[in-house]
């Protein structure tokens, strides 16, 4: 990728401002401003708006990690795209981590597992496979996310995808191809796998692990969630991170790579993270899972708007799949009470989820 290609997808003329999102969606019961509060919980308690943002963050993510291979060692990015995040975050966060700290505490086991699977590996095996994957691959791979979270959902939780469900993740997907593939079902065959792309599948196997498991994290604030994740997810690479520098070159500091490091430190992480966790707490991972194929739909549109690629009669078609597609599939409510319960999404835990954030 070109460099003004990449800085277009960082550009500083974005007109979301971290600083007013992290205000917003640190917002509790406590806050003292009678207008802010009723908006952030108007944001918190929208899911679909917010698995929507989620993947719109991500999805400049491999492609500026697949630009940037080659400048930066994969657990170097790793570390420090989650020291940055953690550094941000932490401000917003700390008053919700200290009263929060007796429930981590309780659940401590749980919340290092999520850390280290959905924030130290995945991200770093994520990376590692871009030095040798194409972008294309890497997106084509990604579709398979849902797929995941669906098998961990049923191994660890009981919960089956509906037919509503199943159906609606093939439409999407089938929305997927045809942006990707660009309308030419004949292009798979030209496509060639390597290590890389394995790699990048097990990273996926990981992060649905994470997904499916993260319905039963404590009833904590989202930014107490966030913080603890990323900097204990960000400890766990040191060992990694002393064996790369030993073994590696070191990373290098250009304008262009620092600005990448801010983007992918602000959107693919703290915004992604809030907006994808908290829609998991809502609807669980299974309705959440079909919003992973609006990664592609954003990449595309992002294509189009930043760098000049034209708008295809593909593009539209695709698009109309994988919105039908997530609709069908994320709108259909768990069966009974049972299942309810078996995906961590009782009427008690929606209420404690919701006063917290």
């Amino acid at each position: 990728m070109r460099q003004g290609r990449c800085k277009s997808l960082i550009s500083p003329d974005n007109p979301l401002r971290l600083g007013a999102a992290l205000q917003s969606l640190q917002s509790g019961p406590d806050m003292n401003s009678p207008t802010a509060q009723p908006a952030a919980h108007w944001l918190m308690s929208r899911p679909y708006l917010l698995l929507s943002l989620a993947p719109l963050f991500w999805a400049g993510n491999a492609v500026v990690g697949r630009a940037i291979a080659g400048h930066f060692p994969p657990i170097t990015l790793s570390i420090l795209r989650w020291s940055t995040a953690f550094i941000i975050a932490l401000p917003f966060a700390w008053p919700h981590l200290v009263r929060d700290w007796p429930a981590i505490r309780e659940r401590l086991g749980l919340m290092m597992v999520l850390s280290f699977t959905g924030i130290s590996i995945f991200n770093s095996l994520q990376y590692w496979a871009l030095e040798y994957t194409e972008a294309l691959n890497a997106l084509l791979i990604q579709s398979s996310g849902p797929l995941f979270i669906a098998i961990w959902s049923l191994l660890l939780l009981g919960v089956r995808l509906t037919w509503a469900q199943a159906f609606g993740i093939l439409v999407s997907l089938c929305g997927v191809l045809t942006i990707l593939l660009r309308g030419d079902i004949g292009a798979l065959s030209k496509i060639t796998l390597n290590k890389g792309d394995i790699m990048f599948l097990v990273a996926l196997a990981i992060f649905g692990f994470y997904s499916a498991l993260s319905v039963k994290r404590p009833a904590i604030h989202s930014l107490s969630f966030l913080a603890f994740t990323f900097g204990f997810g960000a400890l766990c690479l040191i060992p990694a991170f002393a064996l790369e520098l030993a073994t590696r070159p070191m990373a290098q500091f250009t304008v262009q790579n620092v600005a990448v490091l801010a983007y992918v430190a602000v959107f693919p992480s703290i915004l992604s993270y809030l907006c994808f966790n908290r829609g998991i707490e809502l609807i669980g991972a299974n309705r959440a899972a079909p919003f992973f194929h609006l990664i592609p739909v954003f990449g595309s549109a992002m294509a189009i708007v930043f760098l000049g690629e034209k708008l295809r009669l593909f593009h539209l078609a695709g698009y109309a799949l994988v919105l039908a597609g997530v609709v069908i599939a994320a709108r259909r409510p768990l069966a009974n009470p049972k299942q309810r319960k078996q995906a961590g999404l009782t009427d008690e835990t929606r209420q404690k989820a919701s006063s917290n954030s």
